[in-house]
C-alpha cells in the first residue's frame, strides 16, 4: 500500500538527494524538530527518545516523506557513529568490580531472557502459520528465525532513558550488562535457526560450522579491534597533559577509527566500541576517566539525529493483515518470554528484588541487531521466508521502539533508581534557594529563627547566636521588610565597648545588606553572587522585600553534601 500522507506535501519538500546546501538544511530540520519533539514529550513525562522517533515517523517513510528512502540510506553513517558512541558509554559502565560482583547474575539472566522468548515466539509463530498455511516446513522455518531474532535487545533506546533520568542502582547496572551481551546470544541463535530453516526449505546457506566460525570471527575480531585502540590510547594518554579537550579528541578519534575499521572488515562496531570503553574505564590512566562525562555531553545532537532516522526508516504502509497478526503475536510472545525469562534468571541467582520485579520493563526495545538479522534472513532466504521476516521485524520495531522507552522509565521509576546518578554539581544546578534545608528545617521561612526584629535587644540576638548554627542574621522592620544584616564579626566589635552594648537594639548593630536573593533563585546564580560580592551570607526576601531568612555559603554546601549522602544511603539500601 502506498503512503497516502506523503502526497499532502508539494514535491519541492521531498528530499531525494544529499547535495551541499541540502545536507545542511536536512541536518537542521532533523536536529531542530527532533529536539523539539524530545522536549515536548519530556514535558508530557514521556522519555524524550520517543519524541525523537515520532518526529522521524512524521517526516520519514510512514509520514510526509520529507526524507526519502535514498536520503535516509545516505545518512546511515550517522547511525553508525551514534551506535559506536552508545557502545563506548555502555562499555564504560562495565567496571571490573561490577562484573565480578554481578557476573553470575548477568549470565543467568542473559541465558533465560534470550532463550525463553526465542522458544515462545518460535512456538507461537509456527503454530499460527501452520494453521493458516498448512505448510509445516514453512511454518517451522519462519518460527525459528523469528524466535532467534527476538532475543536481541536494542541498547540505544534503553540506555538513552537511563541517562536522561540519571538512574543508578542494581537494576541500572544489570540492564547495562544485559544489553551489552545479549546481541551476541541472538547471533548464535540465528546461526542455529538459519541452519534448521535452510535444511527444511532447501535453500543454500553456509554450513553450521562455517557460520559459527563467522560469528567467532565477528565477536573476537571486534573485541580485538576495540582493545587494540584502547591500548594505543593508554600509551598516548601517558604522555599527554591533563587536558580534557585533547583527551576527548584522541578518544573520539580512536573510537571512530575502530568503527571505520570494523565497517570495512564487516565486524561489529558496537561490540568494538564497548571493548574500547571497557578497556578505558578499567585499564587506562585515572585522568582519562573524565572522558566518559565529556563524551556524554558531546552526544545529545548525535542521538537526536540517530533516533529521528530510526523513526524515518519505519514504514507501516507495507504491512498486510496476516503479517500484522504475526507482528502482534511476535511482540506479545517476545514480551512474555523476556518477562518470565529475566525474572526466573534473576530469582535463580538471588538478585535484588527490584531487579527481579522490574528488569522485564527494560528489555523490550529492539532495533539495530534485530533489523540487521532480518536483512541477513532476507539475503539467506530471498525466495521463501526472507521478505516476510523483514516486514515483520520492521513492523515490530515500530511498535517496541515507541513503547520500550516508556516501559524503561516505568521500571527504573518503580525501582526507585531515578535521580540517583548525580553529583553535588548536578544537585546544585537545579536546586533553588527555597529548597535548602539545615537538618529537617527549611532556611527560607517568614518565621525563620534567623529573622530578628529591629527592636530586639542585643541580649536576644546573642542568645540566638548561642543556640543556632548561623553566623549571620537578618533584621526586619515593623512591616516585616528587610532593613539590615547582623554579622558575627561586627557583633564582636560591638561587644568590646562593654556593659553599654547590652542596652543596644538589633537596629543599632546591623549593617545594610549588600545584596539579596529570592526563594526561586537557582543556587548556581546565588553561588555567583557569593563570589561577585565577596560575601559569605545573602539575605532572602520575597517579592515585596519582606525578610525570609538568610542563605549562608556553608549552609548551602552542607545541604548539597547531605543530599548526596542521602542518595548514596538510598542506593546502598537498594543493593541490599
Amino acid at each position: 500500500m502506498d503512503n497516502p500522507i506523503s502526497s499532502l506535501l508539494p514535491e519541492a519538500m521531498h528530499f531525494w538527494h544529499l547535495q551541499g546546501v541540502q545536507l545542511v538544511l536536512l541536518l537542521g530540520i532533523i536536529i531542530f524538530f527532533g529536539a523539539l519533539g524530545g522536549w515536548l514529550f519530556k514535558k508530557l513525562r514521556i522519555p524524550q527518545v520517543v519524541g525523537y522517533i515520532v518526529i522521524g515517523i512524521i517526516i520519514g517513510s510512514s509520514g510526509f516523506r520529507i526524507l526519502e528512502p535514498g536520503v535516509i540510506a545516505a545518512l546511515n553513517p550517522v547511525s553508525t557513529v551514534s551506535l559506536s558512541l552508545i557502545g563506548f558509554l555502555v562499555g564504560g559502565e562495565l567496571k571490573l568490580g561490577t562484573v565480578k560482583k554481578y557476573g553470575k547474575q548477568f549470565v543467568s539472566i542473559l541465558i533465560f531472557e534470550s532463550i525463553t522468548p526465542a522458544i515462545i515466539v518460535g512456538g507461537v509463530i509456527t503454530l499460527v502459520v501452520w494453521l493458516f498455511t498448512k505448510d509445516i516446513r514453512y511454518a517451522v522455518s519462519l518460527g525459528v528465525i523469528l524466535g532467534a531474532i527476538c532475543a536481541a535487545t536494542a541498547p540505544a533506546a534503553t540506555t538513552d532513558v537511563l541517562v536522561e533520568y540519571r538512574t543508578r542502582g542494581p537494576l541500572t547496572t544489570t540492564v547495562y550488562g544485559i544489553v551489552a551481551m545479549d546481541d551476541a546470544v541472538a547471533l548464535v541463535l540465528y546461526t542455529v535457526a538459519s541452519t534448521i530453516a535452510a535444511s527444511l526449505l532447501g535453500d543454500k546457506v553456509d554450513s553450521f560450522g562455517t557460520q559459527l566460525l563467522a560469528i567467532a570471527h565477528d565477536i573476537f575480531g571486534s573485541v580485538f579491534v576495540g582493545l587494540f585502540f584502547g591500548g594505543i590510547l593508554r600509551v598516548i594518554m601517558h604522555f599527554l597533559p591533563n587536558d580534557d579537550g585533547r583527551i576527548l579528541s584522541f578518544t573520539l578519534g580512536a573510537l571512530f577509527l575502530s568503527t571505520g575499521i570494523c565497517e570495512a572488515l564487516n565486524l561489529d562496531n558496537i561490540l568494538s566500541a564497548m571493548s574500547l570503553g571497557f578497556f578505558m574505564v578499567n585499564f587506562s590512566h585515572a585522568k582519562t576517566k573524565s572522558v566518559f562525562n565529556l563524551t556524554s555531553k558531546f552526544t545529545p545532537p548525535v542521538y537526536v539525529l540517530f533516533f529521528v532516522l530510526v523513526g524515518a526508516k519505519l514504514n507501516i504502509w507495507i504491512i498486510t493483515p496476516f503479517l500484522g497478526l504475526l507482528a502482534i503475536l511476535y511482540v506479545v510472545g517476545r514480551t512474555f518470554g523476556k518477562t518470565i525469562g529475566s525474572m526466573f534468571g534473576a530469582w535463580l541467582t538471588k538478585a535484588p528484588v527490584t531487579v527481579q520485579k522490574y528488569l522485564p520493563f527494560c528489555l523490550l526495545s529492539q532495533a539495530g541487531v534485530a533489523i540487521g538479522l532480518s536483512i541477513a534472513a532476507g539475503n539467506d532466504f530471498p525466495d521463501s521466508i526472507g521478505p516476510q521476516i523483514m516486514l515483520i521485524i520492521t513492523a515490530t520495531t515500530f511498535i517496541v521502539q515507541l513503547i520500550g522507552p516508556i516501559c524503561v522509565k516505568s521500571g527504573v521509576t518503580k525501582a526507585g533508581e531515578v535521580g540517583l546518578n548525580v553529583t553535588v554539581d548536578d544537585i546544585r544546578k537545579n536546586a533553588k534557594v527555597k529548597d535548602v534545608m539545615w537538618g529537617n528545617d527549611y532556611i527560607c521561612d517568614y518565621n525563620s529563627p534567623t529573622v530578628v526584629s529591629e527592636t530586639d535587644q542585643l541580649e536576644t540576638v546573642l542568645d540566638l547566636f548561642s543556640r543556632q548554627h548561623n553566623l549571620n542574621y537578618v533584621v526586619k522592620d515593623d512591616n516585616g521588610k528587610l532593613i539590615g544584616v547582623i554579622v558575627l564579626e561586627h557583633l564582636k566589635e560591638v561587644m568590646q565597648i562593654g556593659e553599654f552594648a547590652f542596652s543596644m537594639l538589633a537596629v543599632d548593630v546591623m549593617d545594610r545588606p549588600v545584596i539579596t536573593c529570592k526563594p526561586d533563585d537557582l543556587l548556581p546564580n546565588v553561588y555567583s553572587l557569593f563570589d561577585d560580592y565577596d560575601v559569605e551570607a545573602i539575605p532572602i526576601v520575597d517579592e515585596d522585600g519582606k525578610a525570609m531568612g538568610i542563605l549562608e555559603h556553608q549552609t548551602a554546601d552542607h545541604y548539597l553534601h547531605a543530599r548526596v549522602l542521602e542518595l548514596n544511603r538510598k542506593l546502598e539500601s537498594l543493593d541490599a
